[in-house]
């Protein structure tokens, strides 16, 4: 019996410690699932998230924006104004309770026709420099194009067809423009002597070429798989000692594509004769958000005995040392072209999402050398 006393409360008390810990235990909570976020751009820089989840209590949200945080919202909507340009991350978080829930992501860009800024928007170039002159301009502004400029016509044949790129297009007068203080050269889907696009190419031989000097050219750039924009010069001496031995300065290239940002991504190069072979040597610089076709951007070069160097919106990306004998071509004078290509070695042909017809549109151009 004494053994039995002592057993009864024992067992009683652990049956009883047990029976405590399952009530006190709280079951695990359960997290919201299948979140969901889309973003529907409103215009004049304004956005709207929604936003769904299971098993949700309610929803937190920031926009990305400096020094924001997270903010509790009633129902499945938020909006937010923006009013600087650039890449936003928005996130969402699911709440089951204050300390337990799941978030999803998105990016918002904000380029200048998001934000609502208008068709002229974007980067400027002043219009002197300290210890310029400017010597050349063309604003584009009249009602025809200045004698300056040259068309070159047809697809390059019989000497050189396909531009000695593969082009696809057929180049024409018609397919330039002014349209509201712009040079608009257009390509098109579109059948011209044995080709299915046309476009334009624009020169100064003859008429304005430079050694030296700044030269700054705003534009907005045609966008698409396929499509190949050049602002660039040539040596003026080309029809007597050929190309390269020219010299070649491309400006601004790019190479038109989703793929790799190519959209977003342009190119500055030279080329120059090398015991009769093409050497050339180039950089690039792709835009922190967006594409080219966005809005308008000035693409640079700033050229002396010395060296090239090459800016977006006057910030350099690129430069070459041009004193070596052998790039002797680049002490020489040189004349601009302006063109769109469409296909080519470099680009690759259209593809079905390439839409046409495509644009690009030369708000100015100035040069200016030292005095």
């Amino acid at each position: 019996m004494p053994n039995f006393r002592v057993l009864i409360p024992l067992l009683f008390g652990i049956a009883f410690f047990y029976s405590c810990s399952e009530a006190d235990t709280e079951a695990p909570v359960k997290l919201p699932d299948n979140l969901m976020v889309t973003v529907e751009y409103l215009g004049n820089g304004e956005v709207k998230a929604n936003f769904t989840a299971d098993n949700t209590a309610y929803f937190k949200v920031s926009f990305g924006t400096p020094g924001e945080t997270s903010q509790r919202v009633d129902g499945n909507t938020a909006t937010k104004k923006y009013t600087e340009k650039g890449n936003y991350q928005l996130n969402v978080q699911a709440h089951a309770s204050e300390t337990d829930f799941v978030v999803a992501s998105q990016t918002i860009s904000m380029n200048a026709a998001l934000l609502g800024l208008g068709p002229n928007a974007g980067y400027t170039s002043p219009d002197s420099y300290d210890g310029y002159a400017q010597v050349w301009a063309d604003e584009f502004s009249g009602a025809t194009l200045s004698s300056d400029w040259t068309f070159e016509l047809g697809d390059g044949c019989p000497d050189l067809c396909g531009w000695g790129n593969q082009e696809l297009e057929f180049y024409k007068k018609e397919n330039t423009s002014l349209q509201d203080g712009n040079l608009v050269i257009t390509a098109k889907r579109e059948n011209a002597g044995s080709r299915n696009y046309t476009s334009s190419r624009l020169i100064t031989k003859g008429k304005r070429f430079f050694t030296y000097g700044r030269v700054d050219i705003r534009a907005k750039l045609p966008k698409g798989q396929g499509i190949w924009p050049a602002l660039w010069m040539l040596g003026e001496n080309i029809s007597e000692v050929g190309w390269p031995k020219c010299g070649e300065i491309d400006i601004m290239e790019l190479v038109g594509g989703s793929a790799e940002n190519r959209d977003g991504t342009i190119h500055g190069t030279v080329h120059w004769d090398n015991a009769g072979n093409n050497a050339n040597y180039g950089g690039k610089t792709s835009l922190p958000f967006g594409i080219f076709n966005d809005e308008y951007h000035v693409f640079s070069i700033i050229w002396d005995a010395e060296k090239i160097v090459w800016l977006l919106d006057n910030v350099q990306y690129h430069v070459i040392d041009i004193r070596p004998v052998e790039l002797n071509e680049f002490q020489k004078p040189h004349f601009f072209i302006f063109n769109v290509a469409v296909g080519g070695i470099w680009p690759g042909i259209p593809d079905a999402s390439t839409v046409f017809p495509q644009e690009m549109k030369v708000d100015y151009i100035r040069v200016f050398q030292k005095k």
